[in-house]
C-alpha cells in the first residue's frame, strides 16, 4: 500500500540526527524521499482525474441534464480531465514522467472510486455520487497532505546538504568527480 513508504519516510525518527550523518546518506535519503513522493505525486493526479470525472457528473445533474452512458463519458474525458488552470501548491516537477512500478499504488483508490463504480455513473443516486464526491475528497486530502510532509523532509535534507557545502564540511568540488 502507498502509505506504507510515506509512513516510513514521514516517521518522527527517520531524519534523525542529520549533522551526524555521512553526506552519501542524506544523498541517499533524499534521493529515497524523492521516489516516494513521485510516487505519491502520480497517485494525487489519479485522485484528482477521478473526482474530476465525478465533479463533471454532480454538475450534469445539477444542471438537469441527461445521464450518460459509458461510451458518451469515455468521449468526454479529454474535456473533462483538462487542465483547467492551476490549483495551489508547490509546483515541484516530479523525477519520473510514466507511472511507478508499485502495483499496490492504486489499491486504495480503486477500493474508494474503481473504475467499475465510475462506469456506472447514471445508475447511482444523487446521494451516492455526492457520497463518492466526499470519499474521493477525503483521499486527495490525504494523499495531499502525505505530499506536503515529503516536500518538508525533500526541504530538510537539501537545507542539510546546502548547510555543509556553505560552512565547507562538504566539497563542492566532489560533486563533480560523481
Amino acid at each position: 500500500m502507498w502509505t506504507d513508504d510515506v509512513d516510513r519516510v514521514l516517521a518522527d525518527d527517520y531524519l534523525g540526527d542529520l549533522p551526524a550523518k555521512p553526506i552519501q546518506d542524506i544523498r541517499a535519503m533524499r534521493d529515497e524521499c524523492r521516489a516516494v513522493e513521485d510516487k505519491v505525486s502520480y497517485l494525487r493526479r489519479l485522485v484528482q482525474g477521478r473526482a474530476d470525472i465525478v465533479a463533471a457528473d454532480l454538475r450534469r445533474r445539477a444542471e438537469g441534464g441527461s445521464p450518460i452512458d459509458l461510451d458518451t463519458l469515455i468521449a468526454q474525458l479529454p474535456d473533462i480531465l483538462s487542465d483547467k488552470g492551476s490549483v495551489g501548491g508547490p509546483g515541484r516537477l516530479p523525477t519520473g514522467v510514466g507511472p511507478p512500478d508499485d502495483e499496490g499504488l492504486t489499491v486504495e483508490l480503486d477500493r474508494v472510486a474503481g473504475p467499475d463504480l465510475l462506469g456506472h455513473l447514471a445508475e447511482l443516486s444523487d446521494t451516492e455520487v455526492a457520497e463518492l464526491a466526499q470519499r474521493i475528497g477525503d483521499l486527495e486530502r490525504q494523499v495531499s497532505g502525505s505530499r506536503r510532509g515529503l516536500f518538508g523532509r525533500i526541504d530538510a535534507l537539501n537545507g542539510e546538504l546546502a548547510r555543509r557545502y556553505g560552512t565547507g564540511e562538504a566539497d563542492v568540488a566532489a560533486l563533480l568527480d560523481r
